[in-house]
């Protein structure tokens, strides 16, 4: 029985037509002497009609069925209005059972979004039926294709790079593939295809790009995939971020135009630096369209005798006035204390705008006056303020208040969109241990010469690294590069590395630069997070469509699994109990 319409196809234009349809069985209904059927394709929905009972003896929902029959008119009160074959349907004269489904299957398909994630996943086949998902599916294809279709028409050749490739300390921690031949010895999946695209612009490949799988063993989230995940890779020669931040611009609008009911800013983005954000917003990913800014305190309380202030970075901000009960300040009280806060000071601004409050018997007048003015308060408006000794630590909680106080008041508006750009990232930080460490990627370049970095504070050196972030999420990363191999030793000098060290897991880029190699410059989207925001879902795992769960677990396949020890033996591995 060869189909000759989809069931998309069928209208009030297929009146008196006779068609070949199939697909699955959405619901069957049975009305006392006439059986109802919804016949379900990728592309819509189809009402089917028999008098034939028997098929209710043996037909199931979700069974594969091939049906022939006439379209013809619905009784005017059984028309729906909600589906483009609403005005008619399908008398059956044929039908044919393809496959028959049980009768208890693990949820409705319909339904499936209700079902917890992890019954979802084992059942994907089932979940991925859903319309909501199949739209995901289509979507995610069209984005790739336009993708390929901008970057070629903006001169960029697509090359793709190897997936088995060397560990390499970028990070994230590598997934290790073991080597039969060469016993002893490891392949790395990519964390992500960074030399591989240095290499090509040493080349000649003027501007790359590839939507590329990464892997980085890192523990999942809402809006970051573990195992595999895909970015829009792309690197220029002669170029600086500039270039790039033109391109990515072209890049995004367009895709968001076509692929986006959300209203966006229009290029080109806002531009902050890194310690703007981080005192304006607490993070190096703010979200724009909170209309909440902090503000830096510390003018305010320089001479303060106040314990809880003093020595301290302080940040604050005022929110308009309003009627709050007494749980809105206690749950705020209770994030910022479970997060790690001493405490969290919040007064209220009287009508000649002194203040009131349990901190205002700690502090002078003059403070008083200070902070309301600092932070633009009027009569009736709260003022809260965070402070710890640890600057970091400071901005990371006021950014947590910051966003926690924007969603509890209602004040983002979740129809739109707002894109900036983070730029002059530090090019290093201090771990847990007390050591210098790469803030993002080590092949950066640094804004400082040579000799700037044998000298100055390591803290103190800004990288040409620039982050595109978009609704408190951080959907591109990227950077112009670094290209003087003694540069290259001296960075990771600063962290700890000899530069027979870099030769070691960099030999590659090391020998290339000291054959010609030109300034370039790149960028990375994420493009499962982009998916997420142009189609307005909060879990990165529906725009995926066979992913790990929350648990870094592969519960459709069963994966992790044991292997057996002939297995391991093959490529020389031997467990540790």
């Amino acid at each position: 029985m060869l189909r000759t319409k989809t069931c998309g196809e069928i209208d009030i234009s297929c009146l008196k037509e006779t068609v070949v349809l199939a697909g699955w069985v959405e619901a069957i209904r049975d009305h006392g002497g006439i059986v109802f059927i919804t016949l379900r394709d990728k592309y819509g929905m189809v009402q089917l009609t028999t008098h034939d009972d028997k098929l209710l003896v043996s037909l199931t929902k979700e069974s594969v069925v091939g049906v022939k029959g006439e379209v013809v008119l619905r009784d005017k009160e059984t028309i729906d209005p909600k589906l483009k074959s609403g005005e008619v349907e399908v008398a059956i004269q044929e039908l044919k059972v393809y496959s028959y489904a049980k009768n208890m299957l693990p949820f409705e398909v319909k339904d499936s979004a209700k079902v917890s994630e992890d019954i979802r996943l084992k059942y994907r086949y089932l979940d991925l039926r859903n319309q909501r998902m199949q739209e995901m599916l289509q979507a995610r294809a069209d984005i790739a294709f336009e993708t390929r279709s901008i970057l070629r028409g903006l001169g960029f050749e697509e090359v793709a790079t190897p997936i088995l490739t060397v560990p390499s300390p970028e990070g994230a921690r590598d997934y290790l593939v073991p080597s039969r031949v060469h016993k002893g010895k490891f392949y790395a999946l990519p964390q992500a295809p960074q030399q591989f695209k240095q290499l090509l612009m040493c080349s000649g490949v003027d501007k790359y790009f590839q939507i590329a799988p990464c892997f980085r063993d890192e523990d999942p989230r809402a809006d970051r995939l573990c195992g595999d995940f895909y970015q829009i890779d792309m690197e220029m020669s002669f170029a600086t971020q500039e270039d790039v931040f033109k391109v990515t611009e072209q890049l995004i609008q367009k895709l968001f135009a076509k692929f986006s009911k959300f209203s966006f800013n229009k290029a080109p983005f806002t531009r902050i630096t890194y310690k703007e954000a981080m005192v304006k917003y607490g993070t190096d990913k703010p979200d724009l369209r909170n209309p909440i800014i902090m503000k830096d305190l510390q003018n305010v309380f320089k001479n303060t005798t106040f314990k809880g202030f003093k020595g301290k970075t302080i940040e604050g901000f005022s929110i308009t006035s309003g009627q709050r009960s007494r749980s809105f300040y206690e749950k705020l009280q209770n994030l910022m204390l479970s997060n790690g806060a001493e405490g969290l000071a919040w007064v209220r601004v009287q009508d000649d705008l002194s203040i009131t409050g349990p901190i205002v018997k700690f502090i002078t007048p003059e403070e008083c006056q200070n902070l309301v003015k600092e932070t633009q308060a009027k009569a009736g408006d709260d003022i809260f303020v965070i402070a710890d000794f640890d600057a970091k630590k400071c901005y990371k909680l006021a950014g947590l208040l910051r966003s926690q106080v924007g969603e509890q008041l209602e004040l983002i508006d979740t129809s739109k969109i707002e894109f900036c750009w983070i730029t002059d990232f530090p090019m290093f930080e201090v771990d847990e241990k007390g050591k210098y460490t790469f803030a993002h990627n080590p092949f950066n370049k640094p804004a400082c010469s040579l000799q700037d970095l044998q000298t100055k504070n390591p803290l103190d050196i800004v990288a040409y690294q620039y982050d595109l972030v978009a609704n408190g999420y951080e959907i591109s990363s990227g950077a112009e590069r670094n290209t003087d191999i003694q540069t290259m030793v001296k960075l990771f000098e600063i962290v700890g590395k000899t530069e027979e060290e870099v030769q070691k897991h960099f030999g590659a880029l090391y020998t290339a630069f000291s054959m010609g190699v030109p300034p370039h410059a790149g960028i990375a989207p994420g493009f499962e997070r982009l998916m997420m925001l142009m189609l307005g879902t909060t879990n990165i795992r529906d725009v995926v469509p066979f992913p790990l769960n929350g648990k870094a677990q592969d519960v459709l396949m069963g994966g992790p699994i044991e292997v057996d020890e002939q297995q391991l033996r093959e490529l020389h591995i031997k467990l540790r109990q």
